[in-house]
């Protein structure tokens, strides 16, 4: 291992990854440093992968979308070994579901409409012809399990929008591996196993990495790429004050329910923005379908700290389990339901920092909750011309980067991602993960 690089990132995770593969593209010295045993195996590994066109924001739309053409054409974009397993982008679809509270999706019509992302709108005899195991009623508020309301319908919503591009990424955990790998095949060392303890740093500028072992990375460029951990990375540098915008890490759970029998939901299945229910929902392996939330006012936010948090599922799992049988009433829901837990690395307000800091040289890739695995590539690319204008002697805060976006026309004002900006009002302050 060398002792000095172009460029540390912290965190092998999906980002971090995308990151170091485009610096090490441009021949700079890259080095990884990931500090569980296997790239991947943070809380990217139990991403739920979905890659989707429609946000609740413009600039979210566009980043969305610029990233899409990658995830369709995966080997195109790694340029892969023959021999390389890859990652499989499967695309389903997806419907968001419309009604009062989200002003019926008209915004998402406008952004749509503006940036040519195709969508259909779909009423509920539409919906019963293209998924015949779907409830399109009207459920909402999401209610406790326990609430003598939960489960009744307000009568059918009027219509939900159709999202044809959007599915997931098979196997996640995979996707980020094949990012290393070619981050690797340029030149970039990938180590795990290896934790940072510290950030150093002399006359205002980052010097390099301090790691467990002991043994000191110099380096004039470090980029926080950590997850659910960016926050501890943030104060280990001293640049959480100069934030207006922060983030957490988020205890999150997500639920796996065999789908309704006689139907394969693997196969002929739907991905769901269904705030109508408070939750999302996906095909999973073995004719199932994933239940994760998003965030209810009734159910409560559990903020942990990313080294001492219950990995065990809680009747949480349960309950989205539950209200997915509102949309799927034919579906099974056992009294122990299966799932995962992990976490979200949370912005004040859902929305990632992809920005400088106010230490010269140190970098944030963070608050990416659980909707940015989408996004990757194209913050790769981002964040080394993020780095590449700011090393250049721009002053970022002053003059923020026009971020033009690939696969489309579009300019990106980075001042959307900026650690600096105010509460951004227009986000939906979920996920959908």
């Amino acid at each position: 291992m060398r002792r000095k690089y172009d460029a540390v990132i912290i965190g092998g995770g999906i980002i971090g990854s995308a990151i170091a593969y485009e610096l090490a593209k441009s021949s700079k010295s890259v080095a990884v440093f990931e500090k569980n045993a296997v790239i991947g195996s943070g809380s990217t590994c139990n991403s739920c992968a979905i890659v989707r066109t429609h946000y609740s924001t413009l600039n979210g739309a566009a980043l969305a979308k610029s990233n899409y053409p990658f995830w369709e054409d995966w080997r195109e974009y790694i340029a892969p070994n023959e021999s390389e397993p890859l990652a499989i982008y499967r695309e389903f679809g997806c419907i968001y579901t419309c009604f009062e509270s989200n002003n019926y999706g008209i915004k998402l019509e406008e952004i749509a409409n503006q940036l040519d992302i195709p969508y259909e709108v779909w009423t509920p005899s539409k919906m019963r012809a293209m998924l015949p195991v779907i409830d399109p009623g009207h459920f909402h508020p999401a209610k406790p399990a326990d609430d003598p309301e939960f489960g009744c319908s307000d009568g059918d919503m009027r219509y939900v929008l159709y999202f044809p591009k959007a599915g997931f990424i098979n196997d996640p955990q995979l996707a980020t591996q094949n990012i290393a790998a070619a981050a690797s095949r340029n030149g970039a060392d990938i180590l795990t196993g290896q934790r940072i303890v510290g950030v150093n740093r002399a006359r205002g500028r980052v010097e390099g990495v301090e790691l467990d072992s002991g043994e000191t990375i110099e380096s004039n460029v470090v980029v926080n790429a950590a997850g659910p951990h960016s926050y501890k990375v943030n104060d280990m540098a001293g640049v959480s004050e100069g934030m207006n915008i922060g983030t957490k890490a988020l205890r999150v759970e997500v639920a796996h329910v065999p789908s309704p029998e006689g139907f394969d939901f693997e196969k002929f299945g739907l991905i769901g923005s269904d705030a109508d229910i408070g939750g999302y929902w996906r095909p999973e392996v073995g004719n199932h379908i994933l239940f994760g939330s998003e965030e209810p006012e009734c159910d409560a936010m559990h903020w942990v700290d990313p080294d001492d948090y219950d990995t065990n599922l809680s009747e949480q799992a349960r309950l989205q389990a539950l209200r997915g049988a509102q949309r799927f009433p034919e579906m099974r829901v056992p009294n122990s339901v299966q799932g995962i837990v992990d976490l979200y690395d949370v912005s004040d307000d859902w929305i990632p920092i992809y920005d400088c800091s106010d230490l010269k040289g140190f970098y944030m890739a963070v608050g990416t909750s659980g909707n940015q695995f989408k996004n990757a590539p194209v913050v790769g690319m981002m964040m080394k011309s993020l780095i590449d204008y700011c090393e250049a002697g721009n002053d970022h805060d002053a003059c923020p980067l026009q971020y033009e976006l690939p696969n489309m026309e579009f300019k990106l004002d980075m001042a959307f991602c900026s650690r600096k900006r105010k509460i951004n009002r227009e986000s939906s302050f979920s996920v959908v993960g």
